[in-house]
């Protein structure tokens, strides 16, 4: 069995044919799927589908590229959102100096602010980090010292000097369908260095698609095309990588054990 670690199964692509889309993942061998919220009003839509789906699970947060429409946001919202049963992470969040399509202070403070809400609930923060590595990692490790809190750092493409700090704070690593692409190099260099216990995988559907899907709309079922190439590349089976990244995402979402 896999998970897609990281899917958005309300945006337009998938939510139009959303059990389809899941029938066609189980198929193809992902059992659980966790749905990611990036607004505040899709925290109902994602926690919706979590409620009537067994092996879907839901997450609760602000993409940084929306941080200036919820600046405003405190702690409390989050709070009281991840207490639903379904709810095992907080995220996405994090920064994005890529595209700047919010104030860097304001996303500063928001990713502040979610990471306050893993600590207080100790539900893991999802990360999405892009051309924003130094801020990142300064933030995450200002943050841990006034208490440990688990992370995963989602659709990593960042340098491995990052991955490293990352990892050393005791953060997972979630690879998608980028470290298929041909230009990916750097980035299936370090996917090797992954410590195993450490390494999910996902798709950030509907984005993405992994080779040889490349142009089309990415569906979680294209979770299985991914692991088979990370199972390549580090030189062990689908089934080895499958079992380990399964087991890792439990031990991770620890709620979604329950």
């Amino acid at each position: 069995m896999l998970i897609d670690s990281h899917c958005h199964l309300e945006y337009e692509g998938l939510a139009e044919d959303r059990q389809a889309v899941l029938e066609r993942a189980r198929a193809a061998g992902i059992g659980g799927f966790l749905n990611i919220s990036t607004r505040r009003r899709e925290w109902d839509s994602v926690i919706r589908t979590a409620a009537q789906e067994n092996d879907v699970w839901a997450s609760i947060g602000i993409h940084p590229h929306e941080a200036d429409q919820h600046a405003d946001l405190g702690e409390g919202a989050l709070l009281e959102a991840a207490q639903h049963p379904k709810v095992i992470g907080i995220g996405e969040t994090g920064l994005d100096y890529y595209y700047d399509k919010s104030d860097r202070r304001v996303q500063q403070a928001l990713f502040r602010t979610h990471i306050a809400v893993a600590c207080k609930t100790g539900l893991p923060l999802i990360v999405h980090t892009r051309d924003a590595e130094e801020d990142t990692a300064r933030i995450l490790q200002e943050e841990m010292e006034k208490g440990s809190f688990p992370g995963l750092i989602h659709c990593f493409t960042a340098s491995a000097e990052f991955g490293r700090k990352v990892l050393d704070l005791g953060l997972t690593i979630s690879l998608s369908g980028i470290i298929t692409f041909k230009n990916a190099n750097d980035l299936q260099a370090f996917a090797l260095d992954i410590p195993e216990d450490r390494l999910l995988v996902e798709t950030d559907a509907p984005f993405l698609a992994p080779v040889p899907h490349r142009g089309k709309t990415c569906e979680p079922a294209y979770t299985a095309d991914t692991a088979r190439f990370v199972a390549g590349l580090r030189g062990v089976s689908v089934e080895h990588l499958a079992a380990a990244t399964t087991r890792n995402f439990f031990a991770l979402f620890r709620k979604a054990a329950t």
